[in-house]
């Protein structure tokens, strides 16, 4: 199976691992087929996302999908967030093999489940957000790896 250099990079080195204490937003997507588990940790202050950090059980491409969305969603407002598809992690990555496509629709789901949590403590509406989905197998009509 063939990775671009930057999934590579965002395996080997992935940033915003970890947690946020006090987060403003949590989400927590699996995929209960290949047994992958993202979390999505959000700081969001007066509209715009400060900080996001992941923790993920999974494969390489789950690690580097995890590490790229939240790199892409730092400093952007929420309405921002919700435009960050799997396909825009992808391109960001350079692409994913077709059987672990499934990663970046996991990171796309762990963002918005983040950002529905965050919602919700707030009592807010966020516009195009839909309620989100513990494993991604309800969603997508995925490959099989």
């Amino acid at each position: 199976m063939e990775y671009s250099a930057k999934v590579m990079d965002h395996f080997m080195n992935p940033r915003n691992v970890g947690e946020i204490e006090d987060a403003s937003g949590v989400g927590t997507v699996g995929n209960a087929k290949c047994g992958d588990i993202m979390k999505v940790y959000l700081k969001i202050e007066n509209g715009i996302i400060e900080d996001a950090k992941f923790k993920t059980f999974g494969c390489g491409a789950a690690v580097a999908t995890s590490s790229m969305a939240t790199e892409l969603v730092k400093g952007k407002t929420i309405k921002e967030a919700l435009e960050i598809t799997n396909k825009a992690v992808m391109e960001a990555l350079d692409g994913l093999p077709p059987v672990k496509v499934h990663c970046s629709c996991l990171a796309e789901e762990a963002l918005h489940a983040a950002l529905w949590d965050y919602a919700e403590k707030n009592n807010i509406v966020i516009e195009g957000l839909e309620k989100p989905v513990n494993d991604i197998e309800e969603l997508h009509n995925l490959p099989e790896e």
